[in-house]
């Protein structure tokens, strides 16, 4: 399962508007090689989903994680918050056993 808090899908579904998305797509979460970590953090807002992805539905979102990017994901939950620099999501990993200064990438014991 994939979850997010409730400022993470309102932010997710004011940047959907912004770009007519949100409502009839998907938001696509995932992970590729990183520079600081392992692992770095992929989203994005994309209209179709493939067969073997995984489907959450979450605070009104749907959220799709390819099968590969799973098993470093599961339990994973999306924040969004906001200070004078400005806002950003932060990833809250319950596998990560290491995570860089930046908040974008980790690693996962073998």
């Amino acid at each position: 399962m994939i979850y997010l808090s409730a400022s993470a899908a309102t932010e997710v579904k004011r940047l959907g508007a912004k770009r007519r998305s949100v409502s009839s797509g998907f938001l696509r979460v995932g992970v590729q090689p990183g520079t600081c970590a392992s692992l770095s953090y992929q989203m994005e807002l994309v209209q179709h989903s493939q067969p073997q992805d995984h489907l959450f539905e979450c605070q009104g979102i749907r959220v799709i994680v390819d099968p590969v990017s799973f098993p470093y994901l599961k339990g994973l939950t999306l924040d969004y918050s906001e200070d004078l620099m400005g806002g950003s999501f932060r990833f809250h990993n319950p596998n990560a056993t290491q995570t860089c200064g930046c908040g974008n990438s980790f690693a996962v014991d073998s």
